[in-house]
């Protein structure tokens, strides 16, 4: 057997390798794989090895690549960060540059519609000590700046000059506690002074417990200060409630909300009426009074045809009453005793319609009331 063997070996191994053969087409027809068993045998045979090849070369050459790559997008990011600080600060200036300009055209409205003469200014710098609340602005003498003077903005009072160099002026800003200002309730009418508290709010003295004043009320300038003309608006209730003595009132100041970099100071002030509470800023549509209409009879008090004009009174009706009864009975005011003030009147004749004449003595007889036709 084993000579046989070695003499058929060839032979032998041949008829091995095509028995397989056969066995493994029979399985891959019967699986219904289309990809050829040998195929399969070298792709797995050789994955393993690609494996280590591509391990090798990710940790070698991919990581040099990588960190050239990491270099380079640090370079762009340091060149994006400094592009994106100086866009933020472009963005920036031209914000401010906006915010100068809205309010430098509410100052030039203000300046067009408030009958005093203002001088625009602007804030330059402001005191070294911590505590102090003055400021410098970039007017002064030379454009007709004096102590004493009013500073306000669109919004409301801002403060007052303490001091008047040729070419600038120190300003007291509303904030510090040694500011006061003269104001007025808008709703009710109390008055009452204005003092800085080193904050936006401001107290207002002098008002007793008992007054009526309420939060979200107004308070205007009153002018009795000699400083702050009549009419501008100084702040708006924030804290109402009874004090020690007087009543504590604390205001926001109105003038102060936007900051103070531009400003105006009231060179020649012109008092304003104080509106009325709920109708600031509004513009009220009033209609025509009706048209007068004749009296329903003789003894009406109100005598309506007396006159043909619109803005007449009930005072003015009485009035021209009271001088028909003194020409019908040839009497003079404040000569002698009262006329008779129940004397019957005639209405005015009707056109066409005849009245027989009156005798002697007799008081005209009134022609008959006019009922509905």
């Amino acid at each position: 057997m084993q000579i046989l063997l070695r003499r058929y070996r060839d032979l032998t191994v041949l008829l091995l390798v095509l028995a397989v053969q056969v066995l493994l087409l029979a399985w891959q027809v019967r699986t219904g794989q289309d990809v050829r068993l040998m195929r399969v045998w070298a792709v797995a045979s050789v994955m393993p090895l690609a494996r280590v090849v591509e391990f090798v070369r990710a940790n070698t050459i991919g990581a040099v690549r990588d960190y050239f790559q990491l270099v380079e997008a640090r370079s762009k990011n340091t060149v994006l960060e400094k592009e994106l600080g100086r866009l933020k600060l472009e963005n920036q200036f031209l914000k401010t540059e906006l915010g100068t300009a809205d309010r430098a055209r509410a100052l030039a409205a203000f300046q067009a519609r408030s009958p005093s003469r203002t001088v625009a200014a602007r804030l330059i710098g402001s005191a070294a000590s911590a505590n102090s609340r003055v400021v410098y602005l970039d007017r002064g003498a030379s454009s007709g700046v004096k102590k004493g003077m009013a500073v306000v903005t669109p919004d409301g009072i801002a403060g007052k000059i303490v001091a008047a160099f040729p070419a600038v002026s120190q300003m007291m800003v509303a904030t510090d506690p040694a500011f006061a200002a003269g104001v007025v309730s808008q709703r009710t009418r109390l008055y009452g002074t204005l003092k800085g508290q080193s904050s936006s709010l401001g107290l207002v003295d002098y008002i007793q417990n008992e007054d009526d004043v309420k939060e979200g009320d107004w308070f205007f300038t009153s002018g009795d200060d000699r400083i702050f003309p009549k009419g501008l608006p100084a702040g708006q209730v924030k804290l109402a409630r009874p004090g020690a003595i007087f009543r504590e009132i604390k205001v926001e100041l109105s003038g102060l909300r936007n900051g103070l970099e531009e400003v105006l100071i009231v060179v020649e002030g012109i008092h304003l009426e104080i509106p009325e509470a709920g109708q600031q800023g509004q513009e009220l549509n009033m209609l025509p009074r009706p048209p007068a209409e004749p009296q329903a009879g003789p003894n009406k008090m109100l005598d309506f045809s007396t006159t043909g004009s619109a803005l007449t009174t009930d005072a003015d009706h009485v009035l021209e009453r009271y001088r028909r009864l003194g020409a019908a009975q040839g009497h003079t005011y404040g000569a002698g005793g009262p006329p008779n003030f129940n004397l019957t009147l005639p209405d005015a004749p009707r056109p066409g319609a005849a009245h027989p004449p009156a005798r002697e003595g007799e008081t005209p007889a009134a022609p008959p009331a006019a009922g509905p036709r």
